[in-house]
């Protein structure tokens, strides 16, 4: 998306004028009556990833997900997907591309109550002239999808809040999106039924990535489900990044009132304050004499034991590598720690509180791939905990 503008009026270009010769909203407004929605809007979204647009009310969320497929047509600015630009598609090209590439899920769940749940979900793919059968077939398995499989021939007024939004999902799914749009998908939903919701789409994104544009006003929604967070103010797009990233370095007070008062041990991941201050040995037959010298060497307890590759194996320490060096084939395997379970990078510092805390030593961080990124020591945990409070 590349400085993109919606402007309600007229003449939207002498309002675009006007703002980028240094006048503000509120001056264009009084100058031409007209209303800048959305204002310079530019990010890019990576493929596969749950990019959550928030705001408060009036920041211009929602207009800027309904220009991604034109249900606002925006004033001017590109809409960049697969090489294509949205905003200059003809009314064909761009009926091609919602059926093939994008969908949308609203706040209201707008089921039809004379439907089926089935009906429902294949009624989209209806509009679109696909056979019976094959929608049909294509419904089935979006509500499998979703855990509906067996109420798909219940109507509306039978399924709770959660059930219908579950219906709306599915209806998204069916038409096999590259792309879902999800405006304030869950906010109409009691919080453990939208908490619930929440999970169901981390689990179907965990089983098929898909490219997630949410908009939310709610932080803890973003914060639980966001790979990154653009924040919106008076219909400018004021910071983009990671939520930990966003809550280390708020562009603005707008963006700091925001993260006020959030749980910091449930933003920060335990990869964000891994440490690479211990010491670390490669293995190889025979070099349980150095591994014991470098832990002296460096007085330390323990040392962390890699492959070539960086693959963690084990962890050692002093004492288990004498025990080992008298026995009669030493090796450094059998010097291992027992007990000790590496922490996930992306696992969030709250997780690891419990562990690190009954874990004989620092615990190592490892990759998807098990590759060694550092490690959490109870003071360096207690330290990033004491930091991140202090600082929101």
């Amino acid at each position: 998306m590349r400085q993109l503008f919606k402007v309600f009026g007229e003449h939207p270009d002498k309002a675009i004028s006007l703002y980028r010769e240094g006048h503000d909203k509120d001056e264009v407004f009084s100058r031409t009556g007209m209303t800048i929605g959305v204002c310079d809007a530019s990010f890019d979204v990576q493929e596969g990833e749950i990019f959550v647009v928030m705001g408060l009310s009036g920041s211009g969320k929602s207009t800027l997900v309904r220009m991604l497929n034109r249900l606002i047509d925006p004033s001017a600015g590109e809409i960049i997907v697969k090489g294509a630009d949205i905003a200059r598609m003809s009314e064909k090209e761009l009926n091609t591309f919602r059926r093939d590439h994008i969908s949308m899920v609203f706040q209201s769940f707008a089921l039809m109550p004379h439907m089926t749940v089935l009906q429902n979900t294949a009624f989209g793919m209806e509009l679109s002239g696909i056979p019976q059968d094959k929608r049909e077939e294509r419904a089935r398995v979006a509500l499998e999808q979703v855990g509906l499989a067996a109420n798909e021939q219940s109507y509306p007024n039978e399924l709770s809040g959660g059930m219908q939004q579950r219906v709306g999902l599915a209806r998204a799914l069916a038409n096999d999106p590259t792309i879902l749009l999800m405006d304030e998908a869950f906010s109409a939903l009691d919080p453990l039924i939208r908490t619930e919701m929440q999970d169901e789409l981390l689990e179907l994104q965990a089983k098929e990535k898909r490219t997630i544009i949410f908009i939310s006003h709610d932080l803890d929604e973003a914060m639980r489900i966001g790979d990154r967070i653009a924040i919106m103010q008076g219909g400018v797009v004021v910071q983009v990044g990671r939520p930990d990233e966003i809550l280390n370095n708020p562009a603005n007070d707008y963006v700091r009132s925001f993260f006020r008062g959030v749980d910091v041990s449930t933003v920060i991941s335990v990869a964000d304050i891994a440490t690479k201050r211990q010491v670390t040995v490669v293995e190889r037959d025979g070099n349980l004499r150095s591994a014991r010298e470098r832990i002296a060497g460096a007085d330390r307890d323990f040392a962390y034991v890699v492959d070539k590759s960086q693959k963690f194996l084990g962890i050692v320490s002093a004492e288990s590598l004498e025990r080992e060096m008298k026995s009669a084939d030493p090796q450094i395997a059998r010097a291992f720690l027992p007990g000790i379970e590496p922490l996930r990078a992306d696992q969030r510092i709250g997780e690891a509180i419990g562990p690190v805390n009954a874990a004989p030593a620092g615990l190592p961080v490892i990759d998807a791939n098990g590759r060694y990124l550092g490690v959490v020591s109870r003071a360096v945990l207690l330290g990033a905990l004491t930091r991140e409070t202090e600082d929101v």
